[in-house]
Protein backbone atom coordinates (compact mmCIF):
# COMPACT_ATOMS: atom_id res chain seq x y z
CA UNK A 1 0.00 0.00 0.00
CA UNK A 2 1.42 3.41 -0.96
CA UNK A 3 2.00 6.08 1.64
CA UNK A 4 -0.80 8.21 0.20
CA UNK A 5 -3.21 5.27 0.34
CA UNK A 6 -2.18 4.58 3.93
CA UNK A 7 -2.60 8.22 4.88
CA UNK A 8 -6.02 8.34 3.26
CA UNK A 9 -7.07 5.30 5.26
CA UNK A 10 -5.90 6.97 8.46
CA UNK A 11 -7.66 10.26 7.68
CA UNK A 12 -10.89 8.43 6.88
CA UNK A 13 -10.51 6.64 10.22
CA UNK A 14 -10.14 9.99 11.99
CA UNK A 15 -13.27 11.27 10.27
CA UNK A 16 -15.24 8.17 11.25
CA UNK A 17 -14.10 8.44 14.86
CA UNK A 18 -14.92 12.14 14.99
CA UNK A 19 -18.38 11.48 13.56
CA UNK A 20 -18.98 8.76 16.13
CA UNK A 21 -17.92 11.11 18.94
CA UNK A 22 -20.30 13.76 17.61
CA UNK A 23 -23.17 11.31 17.16
CA UNK A 24 -23.14 11.78 13.41
CA UNK A 25 -23.22 9.31 10.52
CA UNK A 26 -19.78 8.76 8.91
CA UNK A 27 -21.13 9.64 5.48
CA UNK A 28 -22.30 13.06 6.71
CA UNK A 29 -18.76 14.43 6.21
CA UNK A 30 -16.99 14.52 2.84
CA UNK A 31 -13.22 14.50 2.44
CA UNK A 32 -11.53 16.98 0.12
CA UNK A 33 -7.90 16.04 -0.60
CA UNK A 34 -5.87 19.25 -0.91
CA UNK A 35 -3.25 18.52 -3.54
CA UNK A 36 -1.57 21.92 -3.93
CA UNK A 37 2.18 21.75 -4.69
CA UNK A 38 1.95 17.99 -5.33
CA UNK A 39 2.16 16.64 -8.86
CA UNK A 40 -0.40 14.80 -10.93
CA UNK A 41 1.17 11.47 -9.96
CA UNK A 42 0.20 12.06 -6.32
CA UNK A 43 -3.39 12.73 -7.33
CA UNK A 44 -3.40 9.54 -9.42
CA UNK A 45 -2.19 7.58 -6.38
CA UNK A 46 -4.98 9.06 -4.29
CA UNK A 47 -7.59 8.19 -6.91
CA UNK A 48 -6.32 4.61 -6.91
CA UNK A 49 -7.15 4.60 -3.19
CA UNK A 50 -10.70 5.74 -3.90
CA UNK A 51 -10.43 9.53 -3.51
CA UNK A 52 -12.46 11.52 -6.02
CA UNK A 53 -12.61 15.14 -4.74
CA UNK A 54 -9.52 17.35 -4.82
CA UNK A 55 -8.83 20.92 -3.77
CA UNK A 56 -6.34 23.31 -5.35
CA UNK A 57 -5.21 26.66 -3.92
CA UNK A 58 -3.14 27.87 -6.88
CA UNK A 59 -5.42 28.25 -9.86
CA UNK A 60 -2.94 27.93 -12.74
CA UNK A 61 -1.27 24.94 -11.09
CA UNK A 62 -4.71 23.42 -10.58
CA UNK A 63 -5.76 23.88 -14.20
CA UNK A 64 -2.59 22.18 -15.46
CA UNK A 65 -3.11 19.34 -13.00
CA UNK A 66 -6.75 18.90 -13.96
CA UNK A 67 -5.68 18.44 -17.59
CA UNK A 68 -2.88 16.03 -16.72
CA UNK A 69 -4.89 13.92 -14.30
CA UNK A 70 -7.94 13.90 -16.53
CA UNK A 71 -6.00 11.98 -19.12
CA UNK A 72 -5.06 9.33 -16.56
CA UNK A 73 -8.16 8.94 -14.38
CA UNK A 74 -11.69 7.76 -14.98
CA UNK A 75 -14.38 8.31 -13.94
CA UNK A 76 -14.11 12.08 -13.82
CA UNK A 77 -12.87 13.69 -10.64
CA UNK A 78 -14.35 16.64 -8.79
CA UNK A 79 -12.16 19.73 -8.53
CA UNK A 80 -12.55 22.49 -5.93
CA UNK A 81 -10.87 25.89 -6.05
CA UNK A 82 -10.03 26.71 -2.43
CA UNK A 83 -7.53 29.54 -2.95
CA UNK A 84 -7.93 33.27 -3.52
CA UNK A 85 -9.65 34.15 -6.80
CA UNK A 86 -8.22 37.27 -8.41
CA UNK A 87 -10.19 39.03 -11.12
CA UNK A 88 -7.79 37.89 -13.84
CA UNK A 89 -8.22 34.25 -12.80
CA UNK A 90 -12.02 33.99 -12.67
CA UNK A 91 -12.27 32.62 -16.21
CA UNK A 92 -9.91 29.76 -15.39
CA UNK A 93 -11.99 28.87 -12.35
CA UNK A 94 -15.26 29.15 -14.27
CA UNK A 95 -14.05 26.97 -17.13
CA UNK A 96 -12.16 24.24 -15.26
CA UNK A 97 -13.38 23.79 -11.69
CA UNK A 98 -16.56 22.24 -10.29
CA UNK A 99 -16.59 24.18 -7.02
CA UNK A 100 -15.29 27.53 -5.78
CA UNK A 101 -15.04 27.86 -1.98
CA UNK A 102 -13.55 31.32 -1.63
CA UNK A 103 -16.13 33.74 -3.04
CA UNK A 104 -16.27 36.74 -0.72
CA UNK A 105 -17.21 39.55 -3.10
CA UNK A 106 -20.17 39.98 -5.43
CA UNK A 107 -17.87 41.17 -8.22
CA UNK A 108 -16.04 37.83 -8.16
CA UNK A 109 -19.33 35.94 -8.32
CA UNK A 110 -20.54 38.08 -11.22
CA UNK A 111 -17.44 37.27 -13.24
CA UNK A 112 -17.68 33.56 -12.47
CA UNK A 113 -21.32 33.58 -13.55
CA UNK A 114 -20.63 35.43 -16.80
CA UNK A 115 -17.66 33.21 -17.66
CA UNK A 116 -19.13 29.81 -16.78
CA UNK A 117 -19.58 27.93 -20.08
CA UNK A 118 -23.17 27.07 -20.94
CA UNK A 119 -22.36 23.41 -21.57
CA UNK A 120 -21.12 22.88 -18.01
CA UNK A 121 -23.34 22.37 -14.97
CA UNK A 122 -23.63 25.31 -12.56
CA UNK A 123 -20.48 26.17 -10.63
CA UNK A 124 -21.01 25.17 -7.00
CA UNK A 125 -20.24 28.11 -4.71
CA UNK A 126 -19.30 28.44 -1.06
CA UNK A 127 -19.18 31.91 0.45
CA UNK A 128 -15.98 32.41 2.44
CA UNK A 129 -16.65 33.94 5.85
CA UNK A 130 -14.03 35.66 7.99
CA UNK A 131 -15.47 34.19 11.16
CA UNK A 132 -12.77 35.57 13.47
CA UNK A 133 -10.68 37.93 11.35
CA UNK A 134 -10.15 41.61 10.92
CA UNK A 135 -10.39 43.79 7.80
CA UNK A 136 -7.21 42.34 6.23
CA UNK A 137 -8.35 38.71 6.40
CA UNK A 138 -10.02 37.03 3.42
CA UNK A 139 -13.73 36.41 3.71
CA UNK A 140 -16.89 38.41 4.11
CA UNK A 141 -17.77 39.64 7.59
CA UNK A 142 -20.42 37.51 9.34
CA UNK A 143 -22.81 40.46 9.49
CA UNK A 144 -22.63 40.87 5.69
CA UNK A 145 -22.81 37.19 4.77
CA UNK A 146 -26.56 36.85 4.28
CA UNK A 147 -26.67 39.82 1.92
CA UNK A 148 -23.91 38.32 -0.22
CA UNK A 149 -25.50 34.86 -0.19
CA UNK A 150 -28.78 36.33 -1.39
CA UNK A 151 -27.12 38.30 -4.19
CA UNK A 152 -24.99 35.41 -5.46
CA UNK A 153 -27.96 33.04 -5.39
CA UNK A 154 -29.67 35.19 -8.03
CA UNK A 155 -26.84 34.86 -10.56
CA UNK A 156 -27.18 32.38 -13.44
CA UNK A 157 -24.84 29.39 -13.85
CA UNK A 158 -23.94 29.45 -10.15
CA UNK A 159 -25.40 27.49 -7.25
CA UNK A 160 -24.78 28.61 -3.69
CA UNK A 161 -24.06 25.51 -1.64
CA UNK A 162 -22.96 26.90 1.71
CA UNK A 163 -20.20 28.58 3.69
CA UNK A 164 -16.45 28.10 4.01
CA UNK A 165 -14.19 29.30 6.80
CA UNK A 166 -10.48 29.23 7.66
CA UNK A 167 -10.22 30.45 11.25
CA UNK A 168 -6.91 31.44 12.78
CA UNK A 169 -4.88 28.72 14.49
CA UNK A 170 -6.24 27.75 17.90
CA UNK A 171 -4.10 25.98 20.50
CA UNK A 172 -6.50 23.27 21.65
CA UNK A 173 -9.71 21.40 20.85
CA UNK A 174 -12.01 23.68 22.85
CA UNK A 175 -10.66 26.83 21.23
CA UNK A 176 -10.95 25.23 17.79
CA UNK A 177 -14.49 24.12 18.57
CA UNK A 178 -15.52 27.63 19.61
CA UNK A 179 -14.35 29.12 16.31
CA UNK A 180 -16.02 26.43 14.20
CA UNK A 181 -19.22 26.65 16.21
CA UNK A 182 -19.50 30.33 15.30
CA UNK A 183 -19.45 29.40 11.61
CA UNK A 184 -21.98 26.63 12.18
CA UNK A 185 -24.30 29.06 13.96
CA UNK A 186 -24.18 31.46 11.00
CA UNK A 187 -24.77 28.59 8.57
CA UNK A 188 -27.83 27.45 10.54
CA UNK A 189 -29.26 30.96 10.65
CA UNK A 190 -29.12 31.26 6.86
CA UNK A 191 -30.40 27.72 6.31
CA UNK A 192 -33.37 28.32 8.60
CA UNK A 193 -34.61 31.18 6.40
CA UNK A 194 -35.51 28.73 3.62
CA UNK A 195 -35.16 31.41 0.97
CA UNK A 196 -35.69 30.82 -2.76
CA UNK A 197 -32.45 29.96 -4.52
CA UNK A 198 -30.99 28.32 -1.44
CA UNK A 199 -32.60 24.91 -1.78
CA UNK A 200 -29.16 23.34 -2.15
CA UNK A 201 -27.62 25.17 0.81
CA UNK A 202 -26.11 22.11 2.49
CA UNK A 203 -22.33 22.52 2.73
CA UNK A 204 -20.21 23.79 5.61
CA UNK A 205 -16.59 23.64 4.45
CA UNK A 206 -14.35 23.87 7.51
CA UNK A 207 -11.64 21.86 9.19
CA UNK A 208 -8.19 20.80 8.05
CA UNK A 209 -5.55 18.26 9.07
CA UNK A 210 -4.93 19.81 12.50
CA UNK A 211 -8.51 20.57 13.53
CA UNK A 212 -10.84 18.27 11.63
CA UNK A 213 -12.15 16.64 14.84
CA UNK A 214 -13.29 19.98 16.26
CA UNK A 215 -14.77 20.99 12.90
CA UNK A 216 -16.78 17.78 12.69
CA UNK A 217 -17.96 18.19 16.27
CA UNK A 218 -19.18 21.66 15.33
CA UNK A 219 -21.01 20.41 12.23
CA UNK A 220 -18.67 20.56 9.25
CA UNK A 221 -19.90 18.64 6.22
CA UNK A 222 -16.62 18.87 4.29
CA UNK A 223 -13.07 18.81 5.63
CA UNK A 224 -10.08 19.96 3.57
CA UNK A 225 -7.04 17.78 4.28
CA UNK A 226 -3.68 18.15 2.57
CA UNK A 227 -0.70 17.41 4.80
CA UNK A 228 -2.47 14.49 6.43
CA UNK A 229 -2.78 12.81 3.02
CA UNK A 230 0.14 13.96 0.90
CA UNK A 231 2.71 14.83 3.59
CA UNK A 232 4.65 18.02 4.27
CA UNK A 233 4.97 20.58 1.51
CA UNK A 234 8.03 22.19 -0.01
CA UNK A 235 7.25 25.64 -1.36
CA UNK A 236 9.33 27.24 -4.11
CA UNK A 237 11.52 30.15 -3.09
CA UNK A 238 9.97 33.56 -3.83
Amino acid sequence: MTTIATNLQQVRGRIAQACAAAGRAPDSVSLLAVSKTFGAESVVQATAAGQRAFGENYIQEGVAKIAAVGRACAPALQWHCIGPIQSNKTRLVAEHFDWAHTVDRFKTAERLSAQRPDHLPPLQICIQVSIDGGPTKSGVAPADTLELVRAVAKLPRLRVRGLMSIPDHAPDFEAQLAKHTSARRLFDQILALGEPGLEGFDTLSMGMTADLEAAIQAGSTLVRVGTGIFGGRTYPAP
